[in-house]
């Protein structure tokens, strides 16, 4: 019996993000890229605090929401989409 725990709430593990977006073809260096970022160590960011723009084009990437890879991120949050509550309230 494994000891991994799993909860609809958890985050994905920043491998998994990595991986998922590798079994499509790409790199996130070539994502970033793709989407206008020049430097990709930017687009890296997403995995070290919140950074809506990114968030939202990685799960479009994955075809999925944000809210389902960073759940954490989104518990938070208001009712009104794109508001969040807290001191990083910085929507791109």
């Amino acid at each position: 019996m494994s000891n991994k725990k799993t909860h609809l709430n958890q985050d994905w593990h920043r491998q998994d993000i990595l991986a998922a977006i590798r079994k499509r073809g790409i790199s996130v260096a070539e994502l970033a890229r793709q989407s206008g970022y020049s430097n990709p160590t930017t687009f890296y960011n997403v995995f070290k605090a919140p950074y809506p723009k990114v968030e939202r084009i990685v799960a479009a990437f994955l075809e999925t929401e944000p809210e389902k890879i960073w759940p954490s991120r989104y518990a938070n949050r208001s009712t009104k989409i794109g508001e969040f509550i807290g001191t990083n309230s910085r929507v791109a």
